[in-house]
């Protein structure tokens, strides 16, 4: 079984994109996203995008999200993203995209293109914060935290200084027993009055080098704790990424498409 597909990153969040009517059928599809999202015997990528063309005229384009462990996400900022720059590559829209997730209908704004580099603008929505301060209780002992609705679940997590374990907790809160469907975590340590630094652990990849909802939920957590203001410049390993705190998130960043391939299943 041939599988083509698209590889992007969007700040080194990578994703590879197939058209949804080249994918097998739904049953088999959290195994073949394992498969070809392994970083040694697969294509390797955080996530695999199905991209779907329009179908209404609410949206220009759709996607289905599987994470590298084969289990589905409402939703990814970055991987949006890479799903518009593809979409316009295609020819199926143009300046402003909307792209319909797991978690609703998303519009992104093209700001740039150059060759196969874009930057977006894109409508996160409006986020909900579900616990302002929260103890949740952990392995090491309670932790102070915020827990945030942003298309998917959100776990930040303040921080002086990444001079702990914070992967091996990043892997404890996303399956403790306080998510029952499993949960984001962000480590976020300000800067100044407009800047963060963070570290991410995404529900089903593990460590990434950026996170466009887990810097949404890092952003608004800050901003609501009076730590920043916004406009707020998240610095991740990969780079940084802005975002507007308004009555929505209004997150900039990079998509690049960087590869075209086929992956031989079972070949």
């Amino acid at each position: 079984m041939k599988i083509p597909f698209t590889k992007a990153h969007g700040a080194r969040n990578d994703f590879l994109l197939t058209w949804e009517r080249d994918a097998p059928e739904p049953a088999a599809r959290p195994a073949i996203g394992r498969a070809i999202c392994d970083r040694h015997a697969g294509v390797g990528a955080d996530g695999w995008l199905l991209v779907s063309p329009p179908s209404d005229a609410e949206a220009d384009g759709g996607i289905q999200l599987y994470n590298s462990d084969g289990s589905m996400a409402e939703m990814s900022g970055n991987g949006t993203r890479c799903a518009a720059a593809f979409l316009i590559r295609h020819g199926l829209t143009a300046g402003a995209v909307r792209i319909r997730t797991g978690a609703g209908v998303k519009t992104l704004r093209l700001l740039r293109r150059s060759n196969l580099e874009f930057e977006f603008e894109m409508d996160m929505g409006t986020p909900e914060i579900t616990a302002g301060r929260f103890d949740l209780p952990l392995s090491t002992g309670a932790r102070d935290v915020t827990l945030l609705w942003v298309g998917n679940p959100q776990c930040a997590v303040p921080v002086t200084d990444f001079d702990f374990d914070w992967r091996a907790m990043g892997a404890e809160i996303e399956r403790h027993p306080q998510f029952p469907n499993r949960a984001n975590a962000s480590f976020v340590k300000p800067m100044d009055e407009h800047s963060i630094d963070v570290r991410f652990w995404e529900r089903g990849a593990g460590e990434t080098m950026s996170s466009g909802t887990g810097s949404t939920g890092a952003a608004v957590m800050a901003v609501s704790r009076g730590l920043v203001k916004s406009p707020v410049r998240v610095h991740t390993p990969a780079g940084p990424l802005d975002i507007r705190v308004e009555a929505s998130v209004y997150l900039t960043g990079p998509a690049v498409l960087i590869a075209e391939g086929e992956f031989l299943l079972g070949e």
